[in-house]
């Protein structure tokens, strides 16, 4: 739009004539005067229609709220009693001078104020359109974007190449039976479940490598943690000498973006009332099995030689973690072999455990990697204990017999990381256009959340 100035820049035209275009975000009538809160992309302003104006008043009094507006108006300084301190153009408003109405809106089916702004999941969902206006959701959006941003910005810093992985694929990165399968022409294919293969294979050729990418999980779920969709960031790197190589580039990665959200989101932060995360110097690292021993000494409760880490265990350890170091993260190494998937390297003195690792934080995990297989024969011989179709993973297996290097990598959720950042309660909140077993924009049957 010609000559239109953004909100944020009013505060540089003090006493200068001005047009903005956004939202009417809050409609008062005050005597004969009617304020209006506009909103665009930038920020928030108060205007008012003075009763002189006649005919901008008698516009003014038709006016609803997200009406779409240009409007023409003076820049003033507030009066001293009436500015409003720490935020955005508390000390100014505008004097309308011309209203053009751009479109109309119909009435809200409910209150979107931040005072009365309190709805059912569900009912957000549903007016997914609608909803993404509140300051609260688009705060929610405001910080994933930051988490992605940054994600890129670190990697692109360590001379990590970028690529895009394929979403359709032949057979599927993790096992299982939880993918969604597709008809390709007169073969059957699938949504890809995760980057892993083709990230493994782009390494052997760039040596560092990452995705940002979407990623499909058929899980029959409907919990709070479960998407069918997500977007999946993922790093790989080769040359490494053991996985705390990459525990210390996955440790440095959510550095970086704690440091960014806090920096360019303070905002946001302070509008949802969060606290990030701390993370310490050195995030401590143990192995399973020395978490199931603290988790037994601390709580008396004897998970020892179980295969894996429940939500439970998960919890216990970042409890005693925060209590002994002051850390909200722990990383858990040392699975059981079995447990992962057929590509995870296993420790050379204890084949049983592999060089497998998680991220926990806050009693949740964040994030999965760990170092790989770089051996074609000893791929080849996963591949068989695994049941595989060797066939199926061609392209992957064909990389691994022209010298690949020790290498590992890692991956998390976007979906996860906001969530988990933002204490929301359900991982549909941090997606701007959740996809589930119920819901494909539509509910597709009658649960619920």
């Amino acid at each position: 739009m010609k000559n239109r100035i953004y909100i944020k820049d009013l505060k540089d035209n003090i006493s200068k004539e001005v047009i903005i275009a956004g939202w009417v975000d809050v409609r008062r009538d005050q005597g004969k005067m009617v304020f209006f809160d506009m909103r665009d992309m930038t920020g928030r302003v108060q205007a008012v229609a003075l009763p002189n104006r006649t005919e901008v008043i008698e516009q003014a009094k038709e006016i609803r709220l997200e009406w779409a507006l240009k409007v023409i108006g003076l820049v003033n300084k507030r009066p001293e009693r009436n500015i409003k301190e720490g935020i955005l153009n508390g000390d100014i408003e505008l004097e309308i001078t011309k209203i053009e109405v751009l479109s109309e809106a119909l009435p809200l089916p409910f209150d979107m104020s931040l005072d009365g702004y309190n709805l059912e999941l569900t009912t957000e969902l549903d007016n997914r359109s609608l909803v993404l206006r509140q300051p609260k959701n688009q705060a929610i959006f405001k910080v994933q974007e930051t988490v992605i941003d940054s994600f890129r910005e670190f990697m692109k810093k360590n001379m990590f190449f970028e690529f895009q992985a394929p979403a359709i694929t032949p057979a599927t990165a993790e096992g299982g039976a939880e993918v969604f399968q597709v008809d390709y022409f007169d073969k059957k294919a699938y949504l890809t479940q995760s980057p892993q293969l083709y990230k493994q294979i782009v390494m052997s050729a760039f040596e560092r490598c990452f995705s940002v990418n979407k990623v499909f999980r058929a899980e029959p779920s409907s919990t709070t943690r479960h998407l069918t969709e997500i977007v999946c960031l993922d790093v790989e790197m080769g040359f490494i000498d053991s996985w705390t190589d990459v525990r210390d580039v996955a440790e440095e990665t959510f550095r970086y973006i704690l440091e960014q959200v806090q920096t360019k989101n303070a905002e946001h932060l302070k509008l949802l009332g969060v606290t990030l995360p701390v993370m310490t110097e050195k995030t401590p690292t143990y192995s399973l099995r020395e978490v199931q021993q603290k988790i037994f000494e601390v709580y008396g409760r004897d998970v020892r030689g179980e295969k894996d880490t429940n939500p439970q265990d998960e919890r216990e350890i970042s409890e005693i973690v925060k209590k002994e170091t002051g850390s909200d993260f722990v990383f858990i190494y040392g699975y059981p072999t079995r447990k992962k998937p057929f590509y995870v390297y296993p420790n050379p003195d204890e084949p049983e455990y592999n060089e497998g690792m998680d991220l926990i934080c806050r009693g949740v995990e964040w994030l999965s990697g760990g170092r790989r297989i770089n051996n074609y024969n000893q791929l080849m011989e996963h591949v068989k204990i695994w049941g595989m179709d060797p066939n199926k993973v061609k392209m992957f297996l064909e990389a691994f017999k022209y010298g690949v290097p020790p290498e590992g990598g890692f991956s998390f959720g976007a979906e996860r990381i906001t969530m988990q950042l933002l204490n929301l309660k359900n991982i549909r909140e941090a997606a701007m256009f959740p996809r589930d077993m119920n819901r494909i924009d539509e509910k597709l049957n009658s649960d619920g959340y």
